[in-house]
């Protein structure tokens, strides 16, 4: 058997896919945001032709424009693109969360939690949609809040049963976290909460 070529040695192998649950339509809008990228630098190729027809190259602010800007382009098409390859997406219908059984915490319920920090003298309680990728939306009339499930606080509490304390470790450290209730949500409630599905934003163009 021959040995591997030494620049594949070292190199780490690439990431597991992670799988991002997302409401239904979002590979969709991937698919609409990289097809409008690619129309954004065919035209800005287009200025760039034109802008190098005018002359001089090292005083052509017009060309060097229409350069970083095509650039720009290119890093947001690689990212979008990486972001694509690098995970499976699920999508969910949020229709079916009106009806969800109860008994545990599950995608879609609306919960009250109950967060007390190690060595704090307080409990905590807030209300949570346990909602999709990217999903941080607040309802103004309920005060309901959406809980990405992808988030560490949400990883810590699905599969959980109401009213049972449950001691976790979170990014800012020590906690025992309780389900006081469970519950689907109203169809005018996830009409508030959950906005048009958008992109991921990999910054600035």
């Amino acid at each position: 058997m021959a040995p591997p070529r030494r620049k594949h040695i070292f190199r780490l192998p690439p990431p597991a896919p992670a799988t991002i649950y997302v409401r239904r339509g979002f590979n969709r809008v991937l698919a609409e945001e990289f097809a409008a990228l690619k129309v954004k630098r065919a035209e800005l190729v287009v200025d760039k032709v034109e802008a190098h027809s005018q002359g001089d190259l090292r005083e052509n602010f017009g060309f060097k424009a229409a350069k970083d800007a095509i650039r720009a382009v290119d890093r947001k098409m690689d990212e979008l693109d990486r972001f694509y390859l690098r995970n499976t997406f699920v999508e969910v219908d949020p229709a079916a969360w009106l009806t969800k059984p109860t008994d545990t915490l599950q995608l879609g319920h609306v919960a009250v939690i109950e967060k007390e920090d190690a060595g704090a003298k307080g409990k905590h309680r807030f209300t949570f949609l346990v909602a999709t990728y990217g999903e941080t939306a607040t309802d103004p009339e309920s005060g309901i809040e959406c809980l990405p499930h992808s988030s560490p606080l949400a990883a810590a509490l699905l599969g959980l049963r109401a009213n049972t304390p449950t001691r976790v470790t979170l990014p800012a450290g020590p906690a025992i976290l309780t389900v006081r209730s469970i519950r689907n949500p109203t169809q005018a409630e996830l009409d508030r909460l959950l906005a048009p599905i958008k992109p991921p934003d990999f910054g600035e163009e």
